[in-house]
């Protein structure tokens, strides 16, 4: 059967008592059963769950665990494979660290599962990974938005399967100001970029004329 789900219907469904129904949450495998939105990046991919981040990272084929480093903190991220540093630095969110998990599948996909520390609120949608990197873009957090209203409504009603449910029109369209906010991050992640960039060129000319000079 499938079932459609106005944004009022959603938005009236999406409470903290309907998160607090953490057990049935972990019966339903909504994502297993639905799939997933993932957000690509230059190392693979991420997506999240009500109450959980994925992180897949792709590494060389025949790769061993002992190789491969990952730290977790409440607020922080260290992933390192082969002596290199993956990705590193402040999470978009808490993360409950002691509940945090990592495994090597067929020696070439590392899958991180990290538990969101503020699940119980109702803006557990992270927009990023990072605090100023591997961010969403506004069309692909559009659709993560849609299966996590869809996932709470299950969570809140176990004996029906949302997992093939659709949401209507209301929700067809990617916000303007959604697009504008991730237009303006791109913006100072750029302008943060390009700031290293002349740091770096300056260091190297200052190092160059420091030469000149001595010989």
């Amino acid at each position: 059967m499938a079932w459609s789900l106005s944004p009022e219907e959603v938005k009236y469904k999406d409470s903290c008592l309907v998160l607090r129904a953490m057990p049935d949450y972990w019966e339903t495998n909504f994502d297993e059963r639905s799939g997933f939105v993932p957000c690509q990046t230059p190392w693979g991919r991420w997506w999240q769950t009500v109450a959980e981040v994925h992180v897949e990272v792709d590494v060389p084929p025949g790769t061993r665990a002992k190789f491969i480093q990952v730290t977790v903190k409440p607020s922080h991220i260290r992933a390192v494979v082969l002596d290199k540093v993956v990705f590193e630095g402040p999470l978009f969110a808490v993360v409950r660290a002691d509940e945090a998990m990592w495994t090597l599948e067929d020696k070439k996909t590392i899958h991180l599962i990290m538990t969101k520390a503020d699940a119980c609120s109702k803006e557990t949608a992270w927009e990023s990974l990072l605090k100023d990197d591997f961010l969403v873009d506004p069309w692909t957090f559009h659709e993560m938005r849609k299966k996590l209203d869809l996932e709470r409504f299950q969570i809140e009603n176990p004996g029906f399967d949302f997992s093939g449910a659709t949401l209507k029109a209301g929700y067809d369209k990617v916000p303007d100001s959604m697009i504008e906010k991730w237009a303006e991050k791109q913006y100072a992640i750029q302008e943060k970029e390009i700031q290293a960039k002349l740091e770096e060129t300056k260091e190297e000319v200052t190092d160059y004329i420091k030469e000149s000079s001595e010989k």
